[in-house]
């Protein structure tokens, strides 16, 4: 959430910085800012509601603000409503107003993360002579360093340590100070951020794409670490002061893939680049044939000792956890339970040393996964990380790491991460099933067999999109919408109605079919759609009835289902096939039709499909 971006160099700054700013639009925003020094006492602080084109419009395309360092900020509103004097960069100085135009002051500094005791820190400040012209808790942390700057006449360095042993709470930090012109001052704590060096100038960002343009080579600060940019130079300091230091990580994903290369939006670019995205994570995971798990570090000694397997995620990853549960068990035959991270670590925990806790995080910087991976880890379990950022802090932190390759992922609905999760699980399954001797050498090179047929399947899937699009129009105004199935589709169906509510706002719900009798069928009434998942065959027969309850009460009924079961056609209205594959698998290929109907209900509707509304793509906050 939130997004950072800071350049010092030989450019002009601020046409830098709203670029940067604009490739992390999908980060969630409701305001944005910049700040930019010349060298003078003076810097030129901006500020503006809204979408980041407005910010553009106030300073020319970044053209009116001189100087070459610079500071930007896109703000998703915490403390304090969405409004311009809220608005980052926040200075350190007792001004009124917004905080805006040009601004002698000895610190500004823009924000991401929560400071949890910052009325307490204001309420010392105020006694202090301090005062505040803002709600957030963004201008408390900058007021605050720079109290520490001038009571012990100190550095910036020294001054930022203090405050961050002060404060509680989760921040990425980037600081200008007037003594010290051309410089900007980072630190972090569980929120990410990154640096990267080029040519003589420095950035900063919360993320790889804002900077990629500029270069590839990037550090990342490790938690209660601060970092001093200068330009073409950059030196990383621990809490004492003392300096520490940090290899660099090129980046080699191409620029392109982050870019939408003639799509009308990033959401359908990512969901045709799944069946790559799959590909990639697959062959990463084969050698000579076979699943090799050892650059992760799961030995097959390690995996025979595994008695349990915890999964903790949240969102579209909880719903690649739910997935995985049905297959793991089946196939590997080991207890699995499937925790939300966000509940994960106000209960008590039963993880040992035999239990395996993974941890699904798209962005690996994920707070509550974050939380969660930090306590299985302090109960002495082993963790592994599926992560799609390389260095992101769940990846450095977990004990293994298996890393999945879909690349950038710029929209908000997650789409070609949640697939490539879901082959990493698949992979992590079968090699367990393997070593544990619960399926034979001949199941064990069939189930390689059909996940490495999974991506020319899911291209299929994709040749039917322009019926799924067609059925969109249909039912683009509906009110409500229900996801039913059983096993494996059920939790299909919550993957499914997480796309459709969170991009198109029609409010969805997905339930185990068996369960819509219980209380929720009296929701059903004229025209309501309900979507029946089918792809499980010990369960489709059931599905079935379930489905014709709701017909009977008036429903309008979608099938999804495999080739081969074309009995459905004599109960529902519309009906979606994918191809046969084993029944484990499937998901990969029935999840893709409700990627489509998510998105083009979104587009029929004529919403912002790839920012939709209040949600962040990274949520690093709790």
């Amino acid at each position: 959430m939130c997004g950072i971006v800071g350049f010092t160099g030989n450019h002009q700054a601020a046409p830098i910085l709203l670029d940067g700013l604009s490739r992390l639009e999908y980060r969630g925003y409701d305001s944005a800012g910049l700040a930019v020094r010349d060298g003078s006492n003076l810097a030129e602080v901006v500020k503006a509601t809204g979408k980041l084109r407005n910010l553009a419009v106030k300073t020319d395309n970044g053209a009116a603000l001189a100087g070459t360092c610079g500071i930007g900020h896109t703000r998703w509103a915490t403390h304090g409503e969405p409004s311009q004097t809220n608005a980052h960069p926040h200075v350190s100085g007792n001004c009124t107003g917004s905080g805006s135009g040009a601004v002698e002051a000895d610190v500004v500094g823009v924000h991401n993360g929560i400071i949890e005791n910052y009325a307490e820190l204001k309420a010392k400040l105020l006694r202090h002579g301090y005062t505040f012209y803002s709600e957030t808790d963004t201008e408390v942390v900058i007021k605050l360093v720079d109290y520490y700057y001038k009571k012990y006449k100190i550095g910036p360095v020294d001054a930022i340590t203090r405050t961050m042993v002060r404060v509680r709470g989760s921040y990425a930090l980037a600081l200008m100070f007037k003594d010290y012109p051309g410089e900007i001052f980072a630190a972090r704590k569980d929120s990410p951020m990154i640096i990267g060096i080029a040519d003589g100038e420095s950035y900063l960002a919360s993320d790889v794409p804002a900077i990629l343009k500029y270069t590839r080579q990037v550090c990342y600060i490790e938690n209660l670490e601060l970092a001093r940019l200068a330009p073409g130079e950059v030196r990383f300091y621990d809490l004492n002061g003392d300096e520490v230091s940090h290899d660099t990580v090129e980046i080699t994903w191409d620029a392109e893939a982050a870019e939408k290369n003639g799509f009308e939006h990033f959401m359908i670019k990512e969901i045709h680049e799944q069946p790559a995205a799959v590909r990639d994570t697959l062959a990463s995971l084969l050698k000579e044939g076979k699943i090799d798990l050892s650059a992760s570090g799961l030995t097959e000694e390690y995996l025979r000792e595994i008695r349990s397997v915890c999964i903790v995620a949240c969102g579209s990853a909880w719903h690649v956890g739910m997935a995985a549960q049905y297959v793991l068990e089946d196939l590997a035959e080991i207890p699995v339970r499937v925790e939300l991270a966000s509940e994960f670590r106000y209960r008590k925990l039963l993880t040992g040393e035999d239990c395996l806790t993974v941890v699904i995080s798209q962005s690996g910087e994920t707070a509550d996964s974050l939380a969660a991976l930090r306590e299985a880890k302090a109960h002495g379990g082993r963790t592994l990380a599926i992560v799609n950022v390389v260095g992101s802090t769940i990846a450095r932190e977990a004990d293994n790491v298996l890393y999945t390759l879909a690349g950038p992922e710029i929209a908000v609905a997650t789409t070609k991460a949640y697939s490539a999760q879901l082959m990493a699980i698949y992979a992590l399954t079968v090699q367990l099933a393997s070593v544990r001797g619960k399926i034979t050498e001949e199941q064990y090179g069939s189930y390689i067999e059909e996940l490495k047929e999974l991506p020319d399947k899911m291209i299929r899937v994709l040749e039917d999109k322009e019926r799924i699009q067609w059925f969109a129009a249909k039912f683009a105004m509906a009110k409500d919408i229900f996801f039913i199935g059983r096993g494996l589709d059920y939790a299909i169906c919550l993957e499914g109605s997480l796309k459709m509510k969170e991009i198109s706002y029609i409010h969805s719900e997905a339930y185990a079919a068996g369960e819509m009798k219980h209380g929720t069928i009296s929701l059903v009434e004229d025209n309501t759609l309900v979507i029946g998942v089918l792809t499980q065959s010990g369960l489709y027969e059931k599905t079935i009835s379930n489905m014709a309850e709701c017909k009977a009460r008036g429903a309008y009924l979608m099938g999804l289902t495999s080739s081969g079961h074309y009995s459905v056609e004599d109960s529902d209205d519309f009906t979606v096939y994918v191809p046969k594959t084993d029944e484990h698998f499937i998901g990969s290929l029935a999840v893709i039709p409700l990627q489509l109907l998510g998105y083009y209900t979104s587009v029929a509707r004529g919403l912002d499909v790839d920012k939709p509304r209040n949600l962040a793509k990274s949520v690093t906050v709790e």
